[in-house]
């Protein structure tokens, strides 16, 4: 049986995250991109996970930061001052940048259709991380201006062409408690993330307790 892993991203609050780990969240997930809704300062995603490390100890999730289109140097600076342990970057950012984050970083890809998603693979996957606790690709809906946050389902035939090429696949876009079992029955990812799915209506940034705790069941209970 696969124990299909759960990304919980977004996150902005302490309570937020610490309820996410006590549902049974593999990774948490923290936004730098500033022009994102679920952006956090850096010293508050800090208090946050020390927060965490002091409570869960060796049973605190993953902490990754997310960033698009950032300088390698910001990235390492963040991951190091808020104790990240990878990041993921999620705009137009080229496998040169994954190959100076030495194994850190993973990226984001929003393929238009299957064919550029193939290309997408090919191009990073001379840098996918070889850490089994991260994904080695990510893979997002399509937007034309959006760095994921959408809402919005990547098409299962993309998915399932990544999914064939890639040792882990995270999936993200358009994840619901409601329609997650059936996307993990459908593609089997390695994991999939959730942001917007689990939040209430127009409330970017905020977590519903009852949501996440459901997805979560749903997605493990799936694989």
């Amino acid at each position: 049986m696969m124990n299909t892993r759960v990304k919980i991203c977004g996150l902005t609050t302490f309570g937020d995250a610490l309820a996410c780990a006590e549902a049974g969240a593999d990774l948490l997930g923290f936004n730098f991109f500033k022009r994102s809704p679920r952006y956090i300062e850096p010293v508050k995603a800090l208090a946050i996970c020390d927060g965490l490390r002091q409570q869960l100890g060796t049973g605190c999730p993953v902490l990754v930061g997310v960033f698009a289109n950032e300088i390698v140097g910001t990235i390492s600076a963040v991951t190091i001052k808020v104790g990240l342990a990878f990041a993921q970057l999620s705009g137009d950012e080229s496998d040169e940048m994954l190959k100076e984050l030495r194994g850190i970083g993973f990226k984001g890809i929003r393929p238009m259709n299957k064919a550029m998603a193939m290309e997408d693979v090919n191009y990073y996957r001379p840098y996918f991380p070889v850490n089994e606790r991260v994904p080695s690709l990510l893979l997002d809906a399509y937007h034309p201006k959006l760095y994921g946050g959408t809402g919005e389902q990547a098409s299962t035939e993309v998915a399932e062409a990544v999914k064939a090429e890639v040792p882990r696949l995270m999936l993200a876009g358009g994840l619901t408690p409601e329609n997650i079992a059936g996307r993990v029955q459908a593609i089997q990812p390695w994991g999939v993330d959730v942001a917007s799915g689990v939040e209430p209506t127009d409330q970017p940034g905020v977590k519903d307790h009852g949501k996440v705790k459901a997805f979560i069941q749903a997605a493990k209970t799936a694989s």
